[in-house]
């Protein structure tokens, strides 16, 4: 059951025209528009190594997730766009986030506007190797350490544990022990659906990577198709803000 505080970031029945919002990084699409928060509570979760992944399909409904460790060059903008269409997002930040000075101003504004607001890991752990994901990196000692250090910042700007149950990981990378130990933190892990490619809106002109708008823009349409009730992923970084102005030249 969700707490009032989480409830009160819903948008309920939001229907998206997409003649007038082209938004490829925030996957606006026909759908309502809700923070990861508000999808989630559902027994029809689509789980995926012990995170949930997706909520019920049976709903059209799309919500966007985004996380932030050492950059957020995006920030504003981005907090612009969302005020400006009425939208509601969840942010997964770091401690290193949170401590950044230069950032300050970007999360109370973020809380001020009423979006979710949640833990990313402390220092942006790595908990387990990309070519064995069996093979854990951390302790849990460690893992247990770096989260409450990951809430503990999180308190100095009013964010109490209870308010943030939903817990993103690092890299988007777990495994079923990720799961189970945040579970035991009395706190949910999540990850964004796959299958789209918002989450490559940090890839820039000449990387290996690289990944343009429309292509982004494509996957998430044609996911969109036979794909209902998901968790778009988008970093707070400069390439995002970029892409964003491209399409949304007037706000902020």
């Amino acid at each position: 059951m969700m707490n009032g505080a989480i409830r009160n970031t819903i948008i309920n029945g939001l229907q998206v025209n997409k003649t007038y919002i082209i938004l490829a990084f925030l996957g606006l699409l026909l759908l309502p528009i809700l923070p990861a928060s508000s999808q989630l509570n559902s027994s029809y979760n689509q789980l995926l190594h012990g995170a949930i992944v997706r909520g019920d399909t049976s709903k059209a409904e799309l919500s966007l997730v985004f996380t932030g460790d050492e950059f957020a060059d995006g920030g504003f903008y981005i907090d612009s766009v969302l005020r400006t269409q009425g939208i509601k997002a969840s942010f997964f930040l770091t401690g290193k986030f949170y401590r950044n000075p230069d950032f300050k101003e970007l999360i109370e504004n973020l809380r001020e506007n009423g979006h979710y607001l949640g833990a990313h890991s402390d220092q942006h752990l790595l908990y387990c190797s990309w070519e064995d994901r069996d093979s854990l990196l951390v302790s849990k000692n460690l893992f247990s350490d770096d989260m409450q250090d990951n809430y503990r910042i999180m308190a100095d700007f009013g964010i109490k544990k209870k308010d943030a149950m939903f817990f993103l990981p690092p890299y988007e990378w777990y495994n079923d022990s990720i799961a189970k130990w945040t579970t035991g933190m009395g706190l949910q892990l999540i990850n964004h659906t796959h299958g789209t490619l918002s989450h490559a809106d940090y890839t820039t002109p000449g990387s290996a990577n690289y990944r343009s708008s429309d292509v982004i823009y494509r996957s998430i349409l044609a996911y969109e198709n036979s794909n209902p009730a998901g968790l778009s992923l988008i970093h707070i970084s400069e390439p995002t803000r970029l892409r964003l102005k491209s399409r949304f030249p007037s706000s902020g």
